[in-house]
């Protein structure tokens, strides 16, 4: 795979019906804070989550498929009412696999960022392969598109808005946040 030219990329996020994300290195910047009791944290962009918020409104479906587990994961999954949490997938393929058959999707539908080698199974697979700026840079050779902002910085968020202007979905979207403030 290469990196793909406007128009190509264009068509092909068009077609997205869902976004599927790794977390550790695409939701968050890879880092793991833990206390002296053991507890794990991790810190998400808002405007990340704002962008997720915007494709759910246009009916795209999202998903998460980490290696790790995180309590913390599974509260941010649900504060953004993502329904198809998979943590602690070695092989993450299987939960790809598993995802787009109970939703009845097809690759070519399916839009993954990922951001280090055990991402590449899927990335293979997925009719809009991504990553963010920092990704491993073998994963660059591999995708169709890398965002210009690391993961955890904005990335998410872009990949995002690429999927809603390729669906038309951008002047209907600017107008309403013009039109009305959100609480």
């Amino acid at each position: 795979m290469m990196l793909l030219a406007p128009q190509a990329l264009t068509e092909r996020a068009a077609q997205i019906r869902l976004l599927i994300l790794d977390v550790d290195g695409v939701m968050t910047d890879g880092r793991l804070y833990f206390d002296d009791a053991g507890c794990e944290s991790k810190a998400f962009h808002v405007r990340d989550g704002y962008g997720i918020k915007l494709l759910q409104s246009r009916g795209v479906e999202l998903a998460i498929i980490t290696a790790r587990f995180s309590p913390a994961v599974a509260h941010r999954a649900r504060d953004l009412g993502i329904q198809h949490l998979f943590q602690g997938c070695k092989d993450k393929l299987l939960a790809y696999r598993e995802l787009k058959l109970a939703l009845q999707i097809d690759d070519p539908e399916v839009a993954y960022m990922g951001d280090d080698l055990i991402d590449l199974p899927i990335l293979l697979r997925a009719g809009l392969a991504t990553a963010p700026a920092d990704a491993h840079p073998e994963l660059a050779h591999q995708i169709h598109w890398q965002s210009r902002y690391q993961g955890g910085r904005g990335a998410v968020r872009e990949l995002c808005d690429l999927i809603l202007q390729a669906k038309g979905c951008w002047p209907e979207l600017l107008l309403q946040a013009s039109q009305k403030g959100h609480c």
